[in-house]
């Protein structure tokens, strides 16, 4: 089987697991517990937190909670932010974010949604129009899991500081963590991130923070784990993976995008025009590709490239119980085009021979399915 679908989740690494196999069978010991097996595990907690932060801030102004996925990180980030006045985030959010800030409106705060271009990009200059003295809280998703997009949201953040310096700002960094190159500025206060998107675990996440930022509430109340900001016994199995398969990621992340860029490229090159038509930006995420092919079924594509050993998604996972995805109905795709979406997306693990072998095959799939 070729898996070209590491958008939705990854392989877990052979090689962190293996790593990490000793803080499940051996020093298995509670970290806040005080003898020497609990200060074992308290110790890797303490390095993992201090490399996760450090690849992608500066471990001075940022600090780390881990949580149980990307989802929970979000959900405490934005309704530890977003208590009055409005909100403004894109239509290009994932469930996560969007979710989330549908709820706000039955806590008192008025959520906005800023437009998205037709490649899932956000309309920034949309986005500030809606940011005012009220706003609390402005969340843009750094790359687009549906289409790969990329926001600079560097640029973004510093034009909403600019325009209301009360505002704070995040970013769902899940599908940027350990992919392309990040490096977050002053005015980036909260990132979230998720192991199972870089070869780590389902169950494991972060929440990064400017320190600076003191508003953050807990989430889960009880014993007072992650300085407070996240009760529970820490997963210390689950975090070991993320920081051994993180440490992979990052040895090697600029070479692995560009090859996987050039394999993401070489898949197009060889889809057929006539079938295919492109929705990912040419300077998107090297690890996405989203095509539709009109007038088919994307759904029935996906399972026809399963039966010839090729496994695809059809979009965000996490939308597949919906007839179309929402973010690329919001980039004004018609209903031919929503209909024959596919998404393909590459980890370090894919060659240019798997790209080869997914374009044959999703060229052979739509030809035999038929439509026009």
């Amino acid at each position: 089987m070729i898996y070209l679908d590491n958008a939705a989740t990854t392989r877990p690494s052979d090689g962190a697991l293996a790593r990490a196999q000793h803080f499940l069978t051996e020093c298995y010991y509670n970290p806040s517990a005080l003898y020497g097996g609990g200060a074992e595990a308290g110790r890797l907690l303490t390095e993992a937190r201090s490399f996760l932060v450090s690849r992608i801030a500066d471990p001075a102004q940022f600090s780390l909670v881990f949580t149980s996925c990307g989802t929970e990180a979000d959900n405490q980030a934005i309704f530890s932010a977003a208590r009055r006045g409005n909100a403004v985030t894109t239509q290009g959010e994932h469930a996560a974010v969007y979710e989330s800030f549908k709820e706000l409106k039955n806590r008192g705060v008025e959520p906005r949604f800023a437009p998205v271009r037709a490649d899932g990009s956000v309309d920034a200059d949309a986005l500030i129009e809606m940011v005012d003295a009220e706003t609390s809280l402005v969340s843009v998703i750094h790359v687009s899991n549906e289409t790969g997009a990329i926001n600079d949201i560097a640029q973004i953040a510093r034009r909403v500081k600019q325009k209301n310096p009360r505002a704070v700002f995040m970013s769902d960094g899940v599908q940027a963590f350990g992919k392309i190159d990040v490096r977050l500025t002053k005015e980036i206060d909260l990132y979230t991130v998720s192991a199972h998107k870089i070869g780590g675990l389902k169950g494991t996440g972060a929440l990064l923070r400017r320190k600076s930022y003191t508003a953050i509430s807990p989430y889960l109340h009880g014993g007072g784990q992650e300085n407070g900001l996240r009760s529970g016994t820490e997963n210390v199995f689950g975090i070991a993976c993320f920081y051994y398969a993180a440490q992979e990621k990052f040895s090697s992340m600029a070479e692995d995008g560009v090859r996987l860029a050039q394999a993401k490229e070489r898949l197009w090159e060889l889809l057929d025009k006539k079938i295919y038509s492109r929705i990912s930006p040419q300077d998107g995420s090297p690890c996405i590709l989203t095509v539709s092919a009109a007038g088919r079924r994307g759904e029935t594509l996906q399972r026809m490239l399963w039966d010839m050993g090729i496994a695809v998604g059809t979009g965000s996972a996490c939308n597949s119980k919906k007839p179309h995805s929402r973010v690329l109905q919001a980039c004004g795709l018609d209903q031919r085009m929503l209909d024959g979406v596919l998404r393909v997306s590459f980890s370090p693990s894919n060659t240019a021979e798997d790209a080869k072998a997914a374009a044959l095959a999703m060229n052979e799939a739509a030809r035999a399915f038929g439509g026009n």
